[in-house]
């Protein structure tokens, strides 16, 4: 028997809003969930924790990438199965793992898909489930703000990437599981747990969220027309074969910069910083993904009730 959780973002807006999410649930027998709402997604990781210790098996979350990586955070190492709710902007994990924005399906995977045992990675002791990365990437997330998220999409990133593409490179050392992969200029740098990363292209062909690895991707593209020819070359497929793009994959990837650089895991923006201690953790989370045979109509899962804080 398990307590469901539910922990949403209430600035997020998804399907009929929270008030359908708590009919659905009402509907499949969850009549009194642990339940909490964040007005910021720094605030779900206390959430989460308390869930955890009122007996929580199953823990719906309700955002973006950067609610759910905090949730994923605080309950690496558990056996609490995550259920998300893609209620963000990009929802990279989501798609990843081919949950829809569709809020009675992702309810129906939540409670009736299959359970996956995935990896993680830290950053600096912090979990992190889609990428972690430093320099463009980063300065294009923290000027993409809520509120421009809010009102463009994903085309704030776009507006945000040109208009860093002008920053300043930084030197860089990289180790990959004790092995130096690259020393020079950079202007990127880049670690996925997915194949999918940077607005729904597919940075890391064959990647996967369970093989133990990460991927490192070094991005030395300097001028706009680099990052043009680097960026088609990601379109196509073939990001790989760039002049401007150096990859590798391990379990423990060490980063120096000569100077602090602007950093972020999932998404979220994090202090600048002149070093990247990155590790893979193999099957530190359990999510709810679609069925195999695709049947998310079963019969509701065994739960127990109890009174939100």
């Amino acid at each position: 028997m398990s307590t469901v959780a539910v922990i949403a973002h209430s600035g997020k807006t998804f399907g009929g809003g929270i008030g359908e999410l708590r009919d659905l649930l009402d509907s499949a027998g969850i009549t009194d969930p642990l339940w909490y709402e964040v007005a910021k997604s720094k605030q779900a990781p206390d959430c989460a924790r308390n869930a955890l210790e009122k007996g929580a098996g199953l823990v719906f979350v309700w955002g973006g990438d950067g609610t759910v990586q905090r949730c994923i955070d605080a309950l690496a190492g558990s056996d609490v199965d995550i259920a998300i709710l893609p209620a963000g902007t990009a929802n990279l994990l989501a798609t990843n793992l081919d949950i829809p924005k569709d809020l009675p399906t992702a309810v129906q995977i939540g409670l009736h898909g299959d359970r996956r045992r995935l990896d993680t990675g830290t950053l600096n002791g912090e979990h992190f489930a889609v990428m972690a990365g430093a320099g463009l990437d980063a300065l294009m997330i923290r000027d993409a703000d809520g509120g421009m998220k809010d009102r463009i999409g994903r085309a704030a990133y776009l507006w945000t990437g040109a208009r860093n593409l002008s920053a300043s490179p930084v030197k860089a050392r990289i180790k990959v599981d004790g092995r130096k992969v690259f020393s020079g200029t950079v202007t990127c740098v880049l670690v996925g747990n997915v194949g999918s990363v940077l607005g729904g292209l597919e940075l890391f062909e064959g990647s996967r969220p369970d093989d133990g690895l990460l991927e490192v991707g070094v991005v030395t593209a300097k001028s706009r027309m680099q990052w043009a020819r680097t960026v088609s070359r990601v379109v196509l497929g073939r990001a790989e074969s760039s002049p401007f793009v150096t990859t590798s994959r391990g379990g423990k990837i060490r980063i120096r910069f000569d100077r602090p650089v602007a950093c972020e895991v999932d998404g979220g923006d994090r202090p600048d910083t002149e070093k990247l201690r990155i590790t893979v953790r193999p099957g530190s989370i359990r999510i709810c993904v679609p069925s195999v045979d695709g049947n998310v109509t079963g019969d509701p899962v065994s739960v127990t009730t109890a009174s939100g804080s």
